[in-house]
């Protein structure tokens, strides 16, 4: 891997918006970085690949797991991070085209995390330096770089596994299917009939392999027939708070519950991107079990982020895709 401390580095001007962003080769390679760097981690070694480098962080929507996770991360590669909130005046100040180009001009890379999609979007239209999304309303890729980290950790391959997804198709079960259909990996959605992805969005997800087979189903028990890893979220994500009545009683029975589990396989592990609302998408005993990875989980989205930020900063080809 080549350190960051050569000043004479080519900027790039990759960005991870979605999975559509990285070929498999490239996906591959994250999540190999992210394993080294956290084997070396774990071994007492900080190498700081990104040694003056600054990561500029916009955040639209509270966090706890994804600013800890890069700010924590750009420190251990020895670079430096600054969180940028409302004070900033991002969409209100100034248009878009300005803050981008401006901003992109002091620092080496910026994660947003925004309340729409589009919005990370234009920012990566006009900056100079690399943006990740850090969550929009329709993806999520930094999450399921963590999750993928500690299925493969849990089981030694993501190869012939089989994924499970019970309750609300949204951004983050969007971006799960953009990573597996990436790696080939199986993966089936157990939702109520509305709130399932409708034949266009399908379309977007799986665009990298027209051919991938998307499973959706009504039936949560289904769904979870031989599954190696089951994930689900919460009902009622942040903005949709008007509808919370209605959807309670839309996925009351999807709750991920012991009960559910003695369907999957022997060695299923739960997963969930937290926070989670115990009692409600998910119990307790589910949470709190043997089969929960969800503190490694969690833990692994520094690292997640750590292997992409290097990859991103000292490795991406802007001529390859």
């Amino acid at each position: 891997m080549t350190n960051s401390l050569d000043h004479n580095r080519k900027k790039t001007m990759r960005h991870f918006i979605t999975f559509d962003d990285v070929s498999v080769a490239e996906l591959k390679r994250i999540l190999e970085l992210a394993q080294i760097i956290k084997a070396d981690y774990k071994a007492g070694k900080q190498k700081k690949y990104l040694a003056e480098q600054t990561l500029a962080m916009i955040f639209e929507k509270q966090s706890l797991r994804t600013r800890v996770s890069f700010e924590a991360g750009m420190a251990h590669l020895g670079g430096t991070s600054m969180f940028l909130g409302d004070d900033v005046g991002f969409g209100k100040r100034e248009s878009t085209a300005d803050f981008s180009r401006v901003l992109s001009s002091m620092v080496d890379v910026i994660a947003f995390r925004a309340k729409k999609h589009e919005s990370v979007v234009e920012l990566a239209k006009y900056s100079t330096c690399p943006v990740i999304n850090a969550l929009t309303d329709k993806s999520h890729p930094c999450q399921i770089l963590a999750d993928l980290l500690t299925i493969q950790e849990r089981f030694g391959t993501l190869q012939n596994l089989k994924l499970t997804w019970v309750g609300d198709a949204n951004n983050v079960a969007a971006s799960l299917v953009r990573g597996c259909v990436k790696l080939g990996i199986e993966v089936v959605l157990g939702t109520p009939k509305k709130h399932q992805f409708d034949t266009e969005t399908v379309r977007q997800i799986t665009s990298f392999n027209p051919n991938y087979k998307l499973t959706q189903t009504t039936d949560p028990l289904e769904a979870v027939q031989g599954a190696h890893a089951v994930f689900t979220d919460v009902w009622v994500s942040m903005g949709q708070e008007a509808e919370e009545a209605a959807r309670k009683q839309d996925f009351a029975d999807y709750q991920v519950n012991s009960q559910l589990l003695t369907a999957a396989d022997k060695n299923c592990i739960f997963l969930h991107c937290l926070p989670a609302r115990r009692g409600l998408e998910v119990t307790d005993e589910v949470m709190d079990s043997p089969r929960s990875a969800i503190v490694q989980e969690a833990e692994n989205r520094l690292h997640a982020q750590k292997g992409l930020l290097v990859w991103l900063l000292n490795e991406a080809d802007e001529n390859k895709k």
